[in-house]
């Protein structure tokens, strides 16, 4: 049991070794770039041969475009902000899927995929500059590795409940509330904290980039109607809701412009 303590306790000093730049909180993340990059790489890869991109479109230029002012706006912040260099082991891309799935996400260490099925949500390059900063900002805050160390944490969590638990009816109590409870207690509010952070980084960065913040509120207005009425409730999610994330967004947008300001950007598109 003392040896199972004393892991837990490594595990979590370790995890707790990194600083958000963004944010200057601790992250929850014992992944290193050098482990976690190369793994994430190759995934990107396998899945790039297993589904159709859209190559030399308009389409899939502007997502390239956007990518890549998107991608310097945060360098400029990092660097601007005490953390040049940061972004060395990032490999940047950027591909358009043909899938009607309306997503969009990012690997660690910048490996982003857009599906076309969220293209007529976007409307345009700005939009996609919206769905882009919040995919970039996942990848700038390590929210992949984080996750990786929580999931870890909840099974070294579980194994230490059932060493230390010798009563047979409170062990059996444990497993069966435990992996419930460390979900939405835990798990589910990691992510959504995890949606939110990247909302308003992102929202920042593409601001600098010269991208209207105002219009992630917008998008997301027309993601809530694309959704329907059918929705699961939030604290059920690993996502805040849709209108928690619109009246987050509209508080944001000024402060994000001001940021830009920053960087001598004050008009926008």
């Amino acid at each position: 049991m003392k040896k199972i303590i004393l892991i837990l306790a490594i595990f979590i000093g370790v995890s707790a070794c990194k600083t958000n730049p963004f944010t200057g909180k601790k992250m929850l993340n014992a992944f290193p770039n050098s482990q976690i990059f190369p793994t994430a790489f190759a995934q990107y890869d396998q899945f790039l041969t297993e589904n159709k991109t859209v190559e030399n479109t308009a389409d899939s230029r502007m997502i390239t475009t956007v990518g890549q002012k998107i991608a310097s706006a945060a360098e400029r912040w990092l660097t601007a902000n005490g953390y040049p260099g940061y972004l060395n082991d990032y490999k940047w891309e950027y591909n358009l899927v043909q899938d009607e799935t309306v997503n969009a996400w990012c690997m660690p260490g910048g490996k982003i995929v857009f599906y076309t099925g969220i293209l007529p949500i976007c409307q345009g390059e700005t939009g996609v500059a919206v769905v882009m900063g919040h995919e970039v900002a996942h990848a700038l805050a390590d929210h992949g590795a984080q996750r990786m160390t929580a999931s870890y944490g909840q099974q070294i969590g579980a194994v230490v409940g059932n060493v230390a638990l010798k009563d047979e009816k409170a062990l059996g109590l444990f497993n069966q509330y435990y992996g419930v409870g460390s979900n939405v207690l835990g798990m589910l509010p990691f992510s959504r904290s995890h949606e939110t952070e990247a909302d308003k980084i992102g929202l920042q960065i593409m601001a600098i980039a010269g991208y209207n913040p105002d219009e992630a509120a917008e998008l997301w207005k027309r993601m809530k109607a694309n959704s329907g009425a059918s929705s699961t409730p939030e604290f059920m999610s690993t996502h805040p809701s849709n209108d928690t994330r619109i009246n987050n967004l509209t508080v944001w947008a000024p402060e994000a412009k001001a940021e830009a300001a920053k960087f001598g950007v004050t008009s926008f598109k």
